[in-house]
């Protein structure tokens, strides 16, 4: 996991190699006014954007989840949230692993990190992760997560 500013997303740029690409788009848009959905950015499936808004959910709410092809780049245009964070160690599945959405759903507990307009999270897979969560009372967010596939 890693949590930066989007004027920092150069040092990451040699992790993947579709991550300059990635950080191009989320550095070039006007983020807040994106409309939901998602947006393809170089290929169908290798790298594309979600784009949503909504309404932050209490931690005790929220289930952890995990991927294993793709790696997350979430960055919140509006708002700010909590997103619990956990390697997947000891954490046991709650149910199947869905290969066709790459996500699966984990017990456990997470270390809260608060994201905020122009930074970001990078979770890997193997990287337990619960988004969305709110920081005190509900409230709107809007968030860009860009998926890159591994």
């Amino acid at each position: 996991m890693i949590v930066d500013t989007l004027e920092n997303a150069d040092r990451y740029l040699g992790i993947h190699p579709l991550f300059k690409a990635a950080f191009d788009f989320l550095r070039g848009s006007d983020l807040a006014a994106l409309p939901d959905g998602s947006i393809s950015l170089v290929e169908p499936k290798k790298l594309y954007a979600n784009v949503n808004t909504y309404l932050t959910k209490p931690v005790e709410e929220g289930q952890m989840e995990a991927h294993r092809r793709y790696i997350d780049i979430q960055c919140v245009a509006a708002g700010e949230e909590q997103i619990g964070w956990v390697p997947l160690t000891d954490q046991p599945e709650t149910g199947p692993f869905d290969t066709d959405s790459d996500i699966g759903f984990y017990d456990g507990e997470t270390s809260l990190v608060t994201i905020r307009p122009g930074q970001f999270m990078i979770l890997f897979p193997g990287e337990g992760h619960l988004p969305c969560r709110a920081i005190g009372m509900p409230s709107h967010v809007k968030k860009i997560v860009v998926k890159v596939l591994v």
